[in-house]
């Protein structure tokens, strides 16, 4: 039988799951991301999830956080409805092969490879800042470019179970010049059907924890919504120098799961 099913639902159980989702919330509202970079790590660490386990339960979660984030962005008018479907279309054909390669895959030089690109994308933050007035332009070859940011981020998504927001903000705001908020709204909306299509790929591979991602997921919406609404409030250079803080742990956490998982082969 699965792992799945033999996990205990007790009090702690219950209580992580509720902490990690109003952690994973208010991050996810915050900086536009699925939360996923806070919810692996800590069912790993605090209930003992499998790897493969806890990214396929981190996804289902995003869902319903993600759902919320949008809601709160698009109330600003902070969503790029277009850009974001051609992201998600991307985006879905790549989670399926991110799901594929995940039992085939050693996942050191991917991580380590991932850490250089936060490196990149934290060096970049201090330099280049955001206008808030600045929106997403369309055109074929912007469009084009958007499908490939999806299936990229998509992959990233199956394999390391993030919802793609670390990977889709920074290169909105970077690439395509589009203002932070912006960038955070339409990552969200972007995230929805990376998600459902990550976590159907997960669910027949019996990768997903149903009970806890229900948990994690209805407790990040509680917060998701206070995070997007301090992100309306910060200047665009704090926005950029929180998410890069925020990168930073990122990047270390990555770099020392490479680094046991070189010393492990």
């Amino acid at each position: 039988m699965p792992d799945v099913v033999r996990r205990p639902r007790d009090a702690r159980f219950i209580l992580t799951c509720v902490g990690v989702g109003l952690l994973a919330g208010l991050l996810s509202g915050l900086f536009g991301v699925g939360g996923g970079t806070v919810i692996v790590p800590l069912l790993v660490l605090i209930l003992s999830f499998d790897q493969r386990l806890a990214a396929g339960t981190s996804l289902a979660a995003i869902v319903p956080t993600a759902a919320i984030g949008v809601i709160s962005y698009a109330v600003h008018g902070s969503v790029a409805w277009i850009p974001a479907l051609l992201l998600a279309a991307g985006a879905v054909v790549g989670a399926q092969i991110g799901t594929w390669l995940l039992p085939r895959l050693s996942l050191t030089v991917l991580r380590w490879g991932f850490v250089g690109f936060l490196v990149a994308v934290i060096v970049s933050l201090f330099v280049v800042i955001p206008s808030r007035e600045a929106d997403l332009a369309l055109t074929w070859l912007s469009g084009i470019a958007l499908v490939v940011v999806g299936v990229a981020t998509g992959i990233l998504s199956g394999l390391i179970g993030v919802g793609g927001g670390i990977v889709v903000v920074p290169v909105l705001m970077l690439l395509f010049g589009t203002s932070d908020l912006v960038a955070k709204g339409t990552s969200l909306l972007m995230m929805i059907p990376t998600a459902v299509s990550g976590t159907i790929g997960n669910l027949r591979r019996h990768n997903v924890d149903l009970g806890a991602a229900a948990l994690v997921g209805v407790a990040a919406c509680t917060t998701t919504a206070l995070g997007a609404w301090v992100a309306t409030l910060v200047d665009p250079f704090v926005g950029n120098m929180l998410f890069a803080a925020y990168l930073v742990v990122i990047a270390v956490q990555m770099g020392l799961r490479a680094a046991r998982g070189r010393r492990s082969s």
